[in-house]
């Protein structure tokens, strides 16, 4: 037995890693389908994007190695401390930072740049996998469930001073590790209500929105009132609270929205909701990537064949844009596939995760699928314009070594965990 703990690789889920592998190796191929040029240049070329996403890819397998080299009590036992230097990171920016395209988001290195963003994911997926899994933590209590807010929010607020409003988005994905650990669904039906009143506000108007919410709820509240005889007599106090509350959030949308978000913020919304129509400014990137998209067909061009891709019509095409080159060159069966690689992805790993009889690797792997699932929707529904453009990457697909070792931290320490699962109780 022990022979075998000191062997790194005893017990890893291969089929995790071989999705990983056709994943990254599938991205890099639409990376190089996006960037390239001139095809007799070298695979290594640094000059080039994808040149430098291959050497990333191959520094992931020391990056790898050094996760498994732990014992997975180590990062247990060292979740807060990792969480630590995630906060450290984030606070460091604001003094050494290197300013990209309006966020200053990165550590410069000469040539290179780092984006801790993409690490402080997987830091805060192991504080919050400490936190939940203390025996004498229950989630049922306010004041746990503010430790846990604070453990989420803390990097999030940080993030979104830079600011870097897309990688925000990503920490409510741990409110479906915080229900699945006991959390109530009111938060997550608060928090979705709350987004469809937003845009219900921004496609009519506050008062209009106003008037047929208090309608609908008093409807709702007068059903179970005469359902229930008497129980909500006692109760008029909250339900006269619930009005103000909702009255001043509606009411506090329409500010927000024209004083708070910025103005390219303002034209992406309002470019989802059918409010206006710009195919040459704000809606340029979407519209040339539903176009390369449509212009796939059922199985694509082929590979180096697209016109769009191959023509840089796309901006952006090789990071947040990349599944527009998928669809152009492999069509809609390559864009299916994609898909159904992450949703098996996804399956494996939460199948793995309800295995662990420690609540740690548990959780980390809840916390590990939402933060997945969570960058795939936003990003494929961003492209094919079913969400607003927030910049988000696509996991194992867009360029960006930050990304691309970050989503390899975070898988393969579940990979770790979930290898000594049998040992480590």
């Amino acid at each position: 037995m022990r022979a075998e703990k000191n062997n790194i690789f005893y017990g890893i889920d291969w089929i995790l890693v071989i999705l990983y592998v056709v994943l990254v190796g599938f991205g890099w191929m639409n990376i190089y389908a996006a960037t390239t040029t001139d095809n007799s240049s070298s695979l290594l070329d640094l000059s080039t994007r994808y040149g430098k996403q291959l050497l990333w890819i191959i520094l992931c397998i020391p990056l790898i190695i050094i996760i498994l080299f732990f014992n997975s009590k180590f990062y247990e036992k060292f979740a807060t401390i990792l969480y630590l230097i995630g906060i450290l990171s984030l606070i460091g920016l604001f003094l050494f930072g290197k300013n990209i395209n309006g966020a200053q988001s990165w550590y410069g290195f000469g040539s290179a740049s780092l984006q801790p963003s993409e690490f402080a994911k997987a830091f805060t997926a192991l504080a919050i996998a400490k936190l939940l899994s203390d025996r004498q933590y229950n989630l049922k209590l306010i004041k746990n469930q503010i430790k846990a807010f604070i453990v989420i929010f803390l990097p999030a607020v940080l993030i979104a001073l830079q600011p870097d409003l897309g990688s925000v988005l990503v920490y409510l994905a741990f409110f479906f590790v915080l229900n699945r650990e006991g959390l109530t669904l009111n938060y997550i039906i608060i928090g979705s209500l709350a987004i469809v009143l937003f845009l219900l506000t921004l496609l009519f108007n506050a008062p209009t929105i106003i008037i047929a919410f208090f309608i609908i709820l008093s409807i709702i509240l007068l059903y179970f009132l005469k359902k229930n005889k008497g129980y909500l007599k006692f109760n008029w106090h909250k339900i006269i609270g619930l009005y103000l509350v909702a009255g001043l959030y509606i009411f506090s949308s329409g500010y927000i929205f024209n004083n708070v978000f910025e103005q390219h913020q303002r034209d992406r919304f309002e470019i989802l909701l059918g409010l206006s129509k710009d195919t040459k400014k704000i809606g340029y990137n979407t519209n040339q990537s539903i176009q390369a998209i449509s212009s796939g067909g059922g199985f694509g061009k082929g590979f180096l064949q697209g016109e769009r891709t191959q023509g840089n019509f796309v901006p952006e095409q090789d990071t947040d844009y990349i599944f527009s080159a998928v669809g152009e060159e492999w069509g809609f069966v390559g864009s299916a596939f994609v898909i159904i690689l992450f949703m098996l992805l996804l399956y494996r790993i939460i199948y793995l995760a309800e295995t662990h009889k420690n609540k740690f690797g548990r959780i980390y792997g809840y916390g590990l699928a939402s933060i997945l699932f969570f960058h795939v929707v936003i990003n494929i529904g961003m492209v094919i314009q079913l969400l607003p453009t927030v910049g988000i990457p696509l996991p194992f697909f867009s360029y960006g070594g930050s990304s691309l070792w970050g989503f390899t931290l975070l898988l393969f320490i579940f990979i770790k965990l979930d290898a000594n699962k049998s040992y480590d109780l």
